[in-house]
C-alpha cells in the first residue's frame, strides 16, 4: 500500500520548490534587463515565506513527535512539558 504524504510536508515542499523556481526565473529576467532592482523586495520576501513555512513544518513535526514519544515510553504530562521547554 502506498503511503500517503502528510499535507503539511507537501505543503513546505511546493513552497521550497516554488522559491526555487522564481528564485531562477527573477536571476534569468534580470540577466536579460539587466536590471537587479527587483532583488531588494522580491528575494526577501520570498525567503521570508520559506522561512516561515518551515517554521511551522518543524513546529508541527516537533508536536506530533512529542505525542509519539508519549506513547512509546508513557511519559507523564510533567516529563513531557519538560522536553517542549
Amino acid at each position: 500500500m502506498k503511503k500517503k504524504i502528510e499535507f503539511s510536508k507537501f505543503i513546505f515542499c511546493f513552497v521550497t520548490f516554488f522559491i526555487v523556481l522564481l528564485t531562477l526565473f527573477a536571476f534569468f529576467m534580470m540577466y536579460k534587463t539587466n536590471d537587479l532592482s527587483p532583488l531588494a523586495y522580491l528575494i526577501p520576501a520570498w525567503f521570508s515565506e520559506l522561512g516561515i513555512a518551515t517554521g511551522f513544518y518543524y513546529n508541527k513535526a516537533k508536536a506530533e513527535n512529542l505525542i509519539k514519544l508519549k506513547k512509546i515510553y508513557k511519559l507523564d504530562n510533567e516529563t513531557v512539558e519538560l522536553i517542549k521547554e
